[in-house]
């Protein structure tokens, strides 16, 4: 199947089929494939908080796209096919298991409340937790034992789902490192892949600012989702800033905020 020939239909006209804080889900051009679209909503605190910031979706999604395109050049299994325009991805179709899966580096966040960790201090090694995406109870962590009981993922499952998360990690680092930016912490999410009668794990959802924790490396300043979360402003900023170190966008390049415009792939 050629995905790099599929027809576009207007978002107008498309199945929706699932809508969450950040983005939707419509149904993609062949069997297999969905749409995902980068919305401008941006939500903290399980959508308490929330606002329409104009240009976020199109910055997470030219950010999504570089890492997960980088992911899949490597050998790292994701959903992401291509992107399609400003705010929107052709993706395959994956079964989301319901975890969210969080990799640290360094203490910050809940790690740091919890725990009694200063924020900055670097962990003795990465750490990676899991918790249950489920809103109404605020995503509660959870441990395999949980996971395996409640029949979420399998022993097989959590191993693989947990080597991914080592790789993704590793290649983040880097990527950042490269760039003079901290990789603090980010959560991944995961999917189940049926091609045929064969099941594979693969990363799904995003990878931008939105689902990282980003500092620069000299000043410590947050290029990341805690500058909505802590009232610090400057989000669209930030997340350019990202966008212009990993070169997707140039220096004068502003995200603009309007519907989708269809990319020559």
């Amino acid at each position: 199947m050629d995905f790099h020939k599929s027809r576009y239909t207007p978002m107008s006209r498309r199945r929706r089929i699932y809508e969450g804080k950040a983005k939707v889900l419509y149904e993609g051009p062949e069997p297999g494939t969905l749409i995902q679209h980068f919305k401008d909503d941006a939500t903290a605190f399980n959508a308490k908080k929330h606002e329409v910031i104009e240009g976020k979706g199109v910055l997470n999604n030219r950010i999504s796209e570089y890492v997960f395109q980088h992911l899949n050049n490597i050998g790292v299994p994701t959903h992401f096919i291509r992107r399609l325009n400003m705010r929107e991805q052709l993706i395959r179709e994956v079964e989301i298991i319901p975890l969210e899966v969080v990799v640290r580096n360094v203490a910050a966040g809940s790690l740091s409340q919890r725990l009694g960790i200063e924020e900055g201090t670097q962990l003795p090694r990465s750490i990676i937790e899991f918790y249950y995406k489920n809103d109404k109870l605020n995503d509660p962590m959870v441990s395999e034992e949980h996971i395996t009981a409640f029949g979420w993922a399998s022993p097989q499952e959590i191993d693989d789902i947990m080597a991914l998360a080592i790789r993704v990690n590793d290649f983040l680092s880097g990527l950042f490192l490269g760039v003079g930016i901290r990789l603090v912490d980010f959560k991944m999410e995961t999917g189940r892949l049926w091609e045929n009668d064969v099941m594979r794990i693969v990363v799904a959802d995003e990878i931008s600012p939105d689902s990282c924790r980003l500092w620069d490396i000299k000043s410590n300043e947050k290029l990341d989702k805690d500058r909505f979360r802590r009232d610090l402003g400057g989000l669209v900023e930030a997340y350019t800033e990202v966008a212009k170190r990993l070169g997707i966008m140039s220096e004068g390049e502003r995200p603009q905020g309007s519907g989708p415009v269809l990319v020559k792939s």
